[in-house]
């Protein structure tokens, strides 16, 4: 199902030069990432049709339950403007059928595990700063509750205390051979 060139896309298939500019390297980094870019698009156009979908039902529905606040167009501009929101629904659902149905094909051609894209457990809540190493035991605690940034953060103190007290050691023991030097030689 291809577009043509000359035929404005709309969605997460194809983005004006410009917006792509503001889009963070890392999301084109690889091509996986730019899969998880493309759903993301998906996502927002997904609540950009739903969000036709009610225009389009205020649009249907009879003038006189129009509320003062609504601003609805009235007589043959109401038909005029639910004509254009639906022909705009129906290019943002196909736009989005087909990125799904990219973002499907991405993951059959990587053959990526169906046990690696399994949801979480039910009332899986993750920790503030990311999703830690699985536990062995049953309760998970004898790894703590702690994420893989947590842990990274640990790690680096660690480093960096074990460099400190290095550096310590290393200056007493060049004070002790002055000092032997300077006592031998007097």
């Amino acid at each position: 199902m291809a577009t043509s060139s000359s035929q404005p896309t709309h969605g997460s298939q194809e983005h004006p030069p410009n917006e792509m500019d503001n889009v963070d390297p890392i999301w084109m980094s690889s091509r996986t990432a730019r899969q998880i870019y493309a759903l993301g698009e998906v996502e927002k156009d997904i609540s950009r049709l739903l969000s036709l979908a009610a225009q389009s039902m205020a649009l249907l529905s009879l003038p006189q339950t129009d509320g003062p606040e609504d601003d609805l167009p009235q007589g043959a501009e109401r038909s005029e403007k639910f004509v254009d929101v639906a022909n705009e629904y129906f290019e943002r659902l196909d736009a989005i059928h087909i990125a799904i149905r990219s973002s499907l094909a991405h993951i059959r051609q990587s053959r990526i595990a169906p046990s690696a894209i399994n949801a979480p457990p039910l009332n899986f809540i993750p920790p503030p700063l990311g999703v830690g190493l699985p536990s062995t035991d049953v309760g998970g605690t004898a790894r703590g509750e702690r994420g893989l940034q947590e842990e990274r953060v640990e790690r680096d103190a660690w480093k960096g205390i074990l460099d400190a007290l290095t550096r310590i050691k290393q200056a007493r023991d060049k004070e002790r051979a002055e000092a032997a030097a300077g006592s031998t030689g007097s």
